[in-house]
């Protein structure tokens, strides 16, 4: 009898866990724009409150890795997924505004000439051979979703 109990008393926390997930997933696609506010019933776009929601999400996963169930894992996997692309193309669309100071990831890049802006495919980078010496924290791959 102790066992049903614990599988009960498991499987109730399963479910509030997976709540608990979406309920941050909802409001970061509320800030995202993917959702209208409830109160005005306009999609608004904060970028900065999308991100800390994205970012908490992101800790949880850090913090519980080893302790969930496959399916709270697979549920906060995918649901950051989603998250982090949906932030990436709202990113884009926004122009990448930044607020000032916020560290920019392309701040190091020098800035492109408008004819390849304009050319819609991106180039392969030819190395350069300025004598400045290139930044160290320069790096092709990072863990980040978006600017």
């Amino acid at each position: 009898m102790a066992e049903v109990q614990k599988t009960t008393l498991s499987g109730e926390l399963t479910q509030r866990f997976i709540e608990f997930v979406m309920m941050h997933a909802q409001n970061a696609a509320l800030f995202l724009g993917q959702i209208p506010n409830p109160k005005t019933g306009e999609a608004e776009v904060n970028l900065d409150l999308a991100r800390m929601f994205i970012d908490q999400l992101e800790m949880i996963q850090e913090k519980t890795r080893g302790n969930l169930t496959n399916e709270e894992a697979a549920v906060l996997r995918n649901t950051l997924s989603n998250l982090q692309m949906a932030y990436v193309e709202v990113a884009r669309e926004r122009g990448r505004a930044r607020p000032p100071g916020a560290p920019d990831a392309e701040a190091t890049q020098p800035p492109e000439p408008a004819e390849q802006r304009s050319a819609g495919t991106p180039e392969p980078s030819a190395p350069t051979t300025s004598t400045e010496p290139e930044p160290e924290s320069r790096k092709k791959f990072t863990k980040s979703y978006g600017p």
